[in-house]
């Protein structure tokens, strides 16, 4: 992006914060904040002196920041604000990205939210079928028996940076491991560089490098790379070579959350289906 079209850009974007921060000042009354009505007003909603009383911070400051200048912002400061204006999560997460911020962990849902019957039905229909449901750091929400069966997962397998690393049987499913183990690691190097302050991904890195040297290894040299659509090439034990186009798709509502959905290249979708009616 040119310098040009990225000052653009954050033109852009201070202009939708100016107009979201408006809005959402605009459908509140002092009652519903807990301020009483003092003289008449003009426009409906909050004045910007109240809001800022609210959240706590200056009103020269708030104004500045409405008027969508260009001013340093801070996620307790976001946070005051969201709290004053009584956002929800994914208007939350809108905010930190008007702003210039990575939203923090879960927004756009509540974080631990179980996942719903309707995306469990979703994963269980994708069969015969590979379907994973899992989070940002790539911890499994949810797969179906058709993932159990292609990719080794049991109920030990929680997360799929781990298993690929950790599960004998997964390892053993991807006929070229050792070329593919560096994209894996340089993929989630980039999931988690979104979010920097977040310790999850560091819980999730020191636990497996902790368990394997192999990993450790490879997370030392810092390569960074995006996880693009290809061809997945798949060995199993009894079924013998799969090869499925990935898609990874976000789920509305989630944006931590991902779909991969695993579809069969010619030749593959007879073997799966003879899988499935072998014996668990």
């Amino acid at each position: 992006m040119t310098s040009e079209s990225s000052q653009r850009g954050r033109h852009g974007r201070r202009e939708q914060l100016r107009d979201f921060l408006r809005a959402c000042r605009a459908r509140l009354t002092p009652g519903d904040v807990g301020m009483a009505a003092a003289g008449r007003r003009r426009t409906p909603g909050l004045r910007r002196e109240e809001v800022a009383v609210l959240a706590g911070v200056g009103v020269s400051w708030y104004t500045w920041l409405e008027q969508g200048r260009d001013i340093n912002v801070s996620a307790e400061v976001l946070d005051a604000i969201s709290g004053a204006l009584r956002l929800n999560g994914p208007e939350r997460a809108h905010l930190y990205l008007l702003a210039g911020l990575n939203p923090p962990p879960g927004e756009g849902g509540s974080p631990g939210a179980p996942v719903t019957p309707e995306l469990r039905r979703l994963v269980e229909a994708w069969a015969p079928r590979p379907a994973i449901l899992r989070d940002r750091y790539w911890n499994l929400l949810a797969v179906n028996d058709a993932t159990r069966a292609v990719f080794g997962y049991d109920d030990a397998d929680h997360n799929c940076l781990t298993s690929f690393f950790t599960n004998p049987r997964h390892r053993a499913a991807h006929p070229r491991w050792a070329s593919v183990a560096a994209a894996v690691v340089a993929a989630f190097r980039a999931d988690a560089a979104h979010a920097p302050d977040d310790p999850e991904f560091g819980r999730v890195v020191d636990g497996l490098a902790a368990v394997s040297p192999e990993f450790a290894r490879l997370w030392a040299r810092h390569e960074v790379g995006a996880p693009v659509q290809a061809v997945k090439a798949v060995r199993h034990p009894e079924a013998g070579d799969l090869f499925f186009d990935l898609t990874t798709l976000t789920v509305a509502g989630r944006p931590d959350w991902h779909l991969e959905l695993y579809n069969p290249l010619p030749g593959t979708e007879g073997r799966l289906e003879q899988l499935a009616r072998l014996p668990a």
